[in-house]
């Protein structure tokens, strides 16, 4: 990640702000990330599987408990970038490894930017009118800096594995 300043005093600012305001009902918030998330691309719903479970609709997913508790993951991890806007490099290597872990489960790198999507889409839903332009922009350079290390870990893996 970058070691100089990524985001602007501002952003930080903005950030903090808007996930101050989501950050006290996580699962309730991610339900509205991932159920988006579904809604864009119903394609990643065979991804989520537990004791060889297979889902058979979005909503079954959802309500499930080992779900939820992934739903409560994600949270802290963009809960971890915004405890850390100062110094996101120090989370590289975690979201390295987290982009593996990802990959080993058939995860493309392009359905992250329909995550970005599912993310901007919680974020404007729970704030509302304060979900401003600025807002949306420091949401996506913050998003864009966690992709980018993530994606380090599909580079790191060689071809064929």
């Amino acid at each position: 990640m970058e070691s100089g300043p990524l985001l602007s005093g501002r952003q930080r600012a903005l950030i903090r702000e808007s996930w101050q305001r989501v950050s006290g009902s996580p699962v309730q918030h991610g339900l509205v990330l991932f159920s988006r998330l579904f809604d864009l691309d119903p394609d990643l719903l065979p991804l989520f599987q537990y004791n060889c479970k297979q889902f058979a609709s979005p909503q079954e997913c959802l309500s499930a408990p080992e779900f939820l508790d992934h739903i409560r993951k994600v949270m802290l991890v963009i809960d971890a970038a915004v405890s850390h806007l100062e110094n996101l490099s120090c989370l590289e290597e975690y979201l390295c490894n987290l982009g593996k872990k990802h990959q080993a489960v058939g995860v493309k790198v392009e359905s992250f930017s329909t995550v970005g999507e599912s993310l901007l889409y919680m974020l404007e839903k729970c704030l509302g009118t304060a979900f401003s332009p600025d807002v949306q922009e420091a949401w996506s350079e913050l998003y864009g800096a966690v992709v980018k290390a993530m994606r380090r870990g599909w580079e790191t893996l060689p071809e064929g594995d």
